[in-house]
């Protein structure tokens, strides 16, 4: 197991909510490990009304999405795969597990984090895993170096989606795949989301940090179609995630520092009522690179 983090350096931009989250991890808090020390995203429940609000069930349902995602970028054995914004390893934990002669590398820009993933994810399956600290929006990959590129639910944290489009593009092989989970506001609901904007008020930034959530889909097609992608799908899954949010809430309820659970509980509960609202979509998109026969989504 190979984990390269660059000496010294710029400091690391890093969502607020990982200091509490590792912290609770460190301490060995079973409710966290069980909940969130695979996958630190949404989940996906094909019946949300069967959610039962345990840690077990919300981890199960996030390993749902993370396949849900893998299974866009059409992943097979023996491929060679970059996640990006790797998080606690668990993506690659779930690829490591489902199939045989991967070449795996998980970036982010957080140490802590690779080093946890490095700690718990080994390889199996005559699979190959590198864990290496780097910039979304400044992958050091040469040209074609992958054959799927994963991005779960991190892009909105980028400062820049042009800027990473373009990176996994070039790392990506003709007809290799890109795919990605984010919140994707509808075109026609943009002008009044910019107004409520969860992803700029105090609590959402002193809890997830920075976030844009204002790319719908068309510019993704755009932004996708200058890096040299086609968008090929864009499955609106949105329903299926809500149980995310009364977990979530139930969770932070729990922690000690009233005055940090109070405002990732509101951080929280404004991105649900966007959601709810219709301001905000839950999607997985996909995207092909150099392929001129790809079909536009919808």
């Amino acid at each position: 197991m190979e984990v390269t983090i660059r000496p010294g350096g710029e400091p690391f931009r890093v969502a607020p909510y990982f200091d509490v989250l590792l912290e609770r991890l460190d301490g060995g808090e079973r409710r966290a490990q069980v909940a969130f020390g695979r996958h630190v995203h949404w989940g996906y429940w094909p019946d949300a009304e069967q959610a039962d609000g345990s840690p077990e069930d919300y981890a199960a349902a996030a390993e749902r999405l993370c396949r849900k995602v893998c299974d866009a970028a059409g992943i097979r054995d023996g491929m060679r795969v970059l996640d990006v914004g790797c998080g606690l390893g668990g993506t690659i934990a779930s690829l490591n597990e489902r199939f045989n002669h991967l070449d795996m590398v998980g970036v982010n820009i957080d140490p802590r984090q690779l080093r946890r993933a490095a700690k718990t994810v080994r390889p199996a399956n005559h699979n190959r895993i590198r864990f290496q600290e780097a910039d979304a929006c400044e992958l050091p990959f040469d040209d074609g170096s992958f054959d799927a590129v994963l991005a779960v639910e991190c892009v909105f944290h980028f400062p820049s989606r042009a800027a990473f489009l373009l990176g996994a593009a070039r790392a990506l092989v003709p007809g290799g795949r890109l795919a990605l989970s984010d919140f994707v506001p509808p075109a026609d609901a943009l002008t009044t989301l910019a107004r409520f904007n969860p992803g700029q008020d105090e609590a959402t930034r002193l809890s997830y940090g920075a976030v844009n959530l204002l790319c719908p889909v068309g510019e993704y097609r755009l932004l996708a179609g200058a890096a040299g992608l086609a968008l090929l799908t864009a499955e609106k899954i949105t329903a299926n995630t809500m149980p995310t949010y009364s977990f979530l809430r139930a969770d932070q309820r729990l922690w000690p520092d009233r005055t940090t659970a109070r405002m990732h509980e509101r951080a929280t509960t404004r991105l649900e009522m966007a959601c709810r609202e219709n301001l905000l979509d839950y999607r997985i998109l996909s995207f092909g690179r150099v392929n001129a026969n790809s079909s536009a989504a919808a």
